[in-house]
This record gives structure tokens, sequence and C-alpha cells, in this order.
């Protein structure tokens, strides 16, 4: 739980596969927030003191025995609550209300149509007037609680929004968090900046302030060994940390050969030269491939890169001698996606080489300054501290690198043929001016070949993936829309120029929250 001092919203999540969205739309108004799995609430309500609550969506009925509820706790405290959803229904069985199963379910795109004015709509919808939302349920509220009065309706849910404004309870049958819901982020922010009263001075400037200090408090006099992978997480957590303790630390560079092309000259160049940050760069290629070898599956593969990733940290931490911290840039996204909150559909999505703490025998204390970020909250952090825009602005890299980018055995030849034809793609979406339109974009080596005519000759090679996404956080992403010209120029170059490829295709998916990687 977060020690920070700011307004605290707490996210009680019951399932729902969009609830880190609740807290991402509560972050963007400047005010902090947490998730919590409910069975853990209470405790995290007691030790967090937030000033307002927000109750998430998910899959369970509340008809069904034993289904998650919000401690009474909430309710009876005095703090301003917002169901959202499954929230709504929670909410209104446990303050005596009613809920029902068996009618009309819905999924998708609604109308509501506003009946009553209330702070909550203050400024972003008019009684009378109708608006699109996005429903996903199937029991919906059939008898208010004592206090409260229905807001808005519509034709599959009469009780869409209710709310009791002496107790400041609100809640709504639909998603409020999601794009399809267009005024939802506003209904969200007149939860927490006018009914709840939130100052939204979470900014990244107090962020930066108060991580030093905590980095300072934590470490001590102690020394620092921070990962670096390659990628701006890494980067900006030991831009940070260095910023804290100096000399007190040193990072250490591990090319574990499944990196991108040049990458490893760039971040020793950056850190080295640039920061003056003490620096040990380890060539640990024939280690992480030897380990890798004949290996298919792609948990497996990152598995074997975070035990190794350990064991190189362990050797490097011997030979430093005195390091009493390992700092990594673990996100918040990575913390979510690999603990189970529910049992729901929102349980383990990915595993993160980052996240599930040390071997004891390493006897070390894990110092994750970027533990409570999201993705684009790393990269205004990363401004604030000085770092190159080409470098805080460059898409994400996964920690396992190209290990995921290649399903199926790993070869050296495998990754040149790769890292060579994923250089193409993004100079040439570079030289589009697409770069910062797209959250990520990355090549795929399939374990499929294919038989083509090039010239006068035939070929056997393998066929290449193109994956671009768009994105606000990395916790869902829609496929970047091409002209289909450039995916066309950029096939035929990789064809031509690459040895080894003879068919490209572009991946058009979206996907719902978890991991954006093509594995």
């Amino acid at each position: 739980m977060s020690e920070t001092s700011h307004d605290k919203i707490l996210i009680v999540d019951f399932g729902s596969q969009v609830t880190q969205l609740i807290a991402r739309r509560v972050r963007e108004e400047g005010v902090y927030s947490e998730i919590v799995p409910f069975q853990n609430a209470a405790a995290a309500f007691a030790a967090m003191k937030p000033r307002g609550v927000i109750l998430s969506g998910g899959p369970a009925s509340v008809l069904d025995e034993g289904a998650p509820l919000a401690p009474q706790a909430i309710y009876d405290s005095g703090v301003p609550v917002l169901g959202i959803c499954y929230g709504e229904q929670a909410m209104a069985q446990q303050l005596g209300g009613k809920v029902e199963g068996g009618h009309h379910r819905e999924f998708g795109r609604a109308e509501v149509e506003v009946t009553e004015d209330t702070k909550l709509f203050d400024g972003v919808w008019r009684k009378g007037e109708k608006y699109p939302v996005w429903m996903s349920h199937g029991d919906r509220v059939t008898r208010l609680p004592p206090g409260f009065k229905a807001v808005a309706t519509s034709p599959n849910a009469p009780i869409a929004v209710i709310a009791d404004e002496a107790r400041k309870f609100y809640a709504a049958q639909f998603h409020l968090e999601v794009v399809h819901t267009p005024h939802g982020a506003a209904l969200i922010r007149n939860f927490v900046r006018k009914i709840v009263g939130c100052a939204g001075d979470w900014t990244m400037r107090a962020f930066r302030e108060e991580s030093i200090e905590k980095i300072r408090k934590q470490v001590g006099k102690g020394r620092v060994i921070c990962g670096l992978s390659g990628g701006v997480d890494s980067a900006v957590a030991a831009v940070l940390i260095h910023e804290a303790i100096g000399e007190q630390l040193t990072c250490v560079f591990v090319d574990h050969g499944l990196l991108r092309l040049g990458e490893a000259e760039k971040v020793v160049t950056l850190f080295r030269d640039s920061y003056n940050i003490p620096l040990v760069h380890v060539e640990a290629e024939k280690l992480f491939l030897g380990a890798l070898e004949g290996v298919t599956d792609p948990e497996q593969k990152r598995k074997i890169i975070g035990k190794l990733f350990i064991d190189v940290f362990e050797d490097e931490a011997k030979k430093i001698g005195g390091a009493e911290f390992l700092a990594q840039g673990t996100l918040y996204p990575d913390v979510i996606e690999s603990v189970s909150f529910t049992g729901g559909p929102s349980v383990t999505i990915k595993s993160h080489h980052n996240v599930g703490g040390l071997p004891e025998r390493m006897n070390m204390k894990l110092v994750e300054p970027l533990r409570e970020l999201f993705k684009d909250e790393v990269r205004a952090l990363g401004r604030e501290l000085g770092l190159p825009e080409a470098f805080v602005g460059r898409h994400p890299f996964p920690g396992p690198g190209l290990a995921i980018r290649c399903p199926g055995e790993i070869t050296r030849e495998k990754l040149d043929i790769l890292r060579l034809a994923d250089d193409i793609y993004i100079e040439e979406i570079r030289r589009a001016g697409l770069y910062d339109d797209i959250w990520q974009a990355f090549a795929v080596l399939l374990p499929v070949r294919t038989v083509g005519v090039m010239g006068d000759f035939r070929t056997y090679d393998y066929v290449l993936g193109l994956r671009a996404v768009t994105s606000t956080d990395g916790m869902t992403a829609d496929f970047y829309p091409f002209d289909m010209r450039f995916i066309g120029h950029v096939a035929t170059r990789i064809v031509n120029e690459v040895k080894g490829v003879n068919r490209v295709v572009y991946d058009v998916t979206s996907k719902p929250p978890g991991t954006i990687e093509w594995e």
C-alpha cells in the first residue's frame, strides 16, 4: 500500500477485465488510486484511509451463494462510494435493494436517458437527454435501496444509474471507464473531484520528489545494483535512483543476445556518456541462448530468462561487493497482471519476470520505485528527470526481449533475421512520421516456412508477422490502421533485404486487458 500523502481513491476489484482502466481514469485527474481484490478490501481500506471508494465490475452474480461483496465498513465510514456495473448490483443488494436475474442480457452499446439531475452528472449530462454507454450485464437492479433514487434509465436496465446524494453513494449499470462510454471519464472526474473533493495534486514532479526521499529512506548508506534491460522502465528507474543516492548505485546491463539491432551500444552510451552512472556491461549471449536451446513454450522462456537474470545479478553483486539492494523497473501493470485478484477472467493473464521476489540465497532487498506507475506515467517521469525524448518516447520492449517475438525454438540465425526485419519496419514507421502515433510496433518471426518464388528461384523461408497497436497504458490495445500501401512497401523491403523471409503478414487483432505481445 502506497505511503503517499496525497488524496487517495481505493478501487475494489470484483474481477472485471477493465478494472485497470478505472485506476487510469482516476489518475488522469491527478488523483492517486490503487486496486485491491475484494478479499483484501477491508484491510486495505483501513490502511489506506482513502477519500473515496470505487467498486468495479465483475463476472459474478450477487445472487450466487458467497458472491463477492464490499466490506460493510466502507459503507459505514462516511466516504463517497461509486459502483460500476457489478459494483452497482453489489451496492444495491448490500444496502437493502433488490437484484434479479433472468432478464435480457446486455453486452455492448446501449443508450441511457437522464431522468433526474445529480451531482454526478453536473456539467456532463442533462435531464431529458439520451447518451451512449457500454453495457455488460445479465442481472439488474429492480428495487432501489432506501435513500436512493433512479437518475437514469435504459430499455434493458430501467434503474441504470442510482444516487443517494445525502451519503454520496452513486452507481451505474454500465462501464464508465471504457472509451465506448464517451462521457464516462467526465463522470468519474465529477465523482473524484467534485463529490469526493480530491485536490488533484498527484503529479510526476511530486512523485519524483517523494520517491527520492523514499529511496533514500529505504536504502540509507547501502549499495544498490540496478538491472538494465534496454527498455524505458529500467532506464527511468536507474536515473531516479541515481538522483537519490548517486554513487551508491551501480547499473548492471545484461546483453543476453535477445535485444534489438544496436540496442546494447545505445544503452551503454546513454548511461556511461550522458549520465556518468557506473555501469557493468555483461555480455551473456552464449549463456542465455544455450539455456534457451530447444525451448518452445513462451512461459518457459520467460522463466528461464528471469532465472538467468537473477543468477547474473547475483554473480555481479558478489563482484561489486557490498550490494544490499536490487533495483528493478517493475510497473503497476506488471503487478496487476501477475496477481490473481478474484479467480475470475482477470486472473494472471501474463506472468512477468520482474514480479515475484528474489531467491532467499541472494539476501538482497528489492527497490522498485516505479511499482505504482502505469507506462505513460513512467514516460512522464522520464521527461521530468530529463531523459532524452528519443529514449523516453521509445516503444515498450519486453524484458525477455526477442525471445517472445520468436515463437518456437530460438536460434542465433532466427534472431538475426528478426532483428534486421524489425529494424526495417521501425525505420519505415519513423520515416512515415507515424512512430509517435503508435504505442508499440514490432516484428515476429513465425515458426512457419512457406514456398515462394523470387526471380527465377524457388525459396523455402520464414513468414514474418508485423504488429502495431495503439494504447494509452498498455493494458488494452487496438491495431494501428496502416494504409495498405505502407504495409506493401515495408513487406517488399523486408523480403528483398532480409535473407530468410519470403512472406509478410500484418496482425489486425485487438487485445483486451493483458499482454499485447504476440506469443
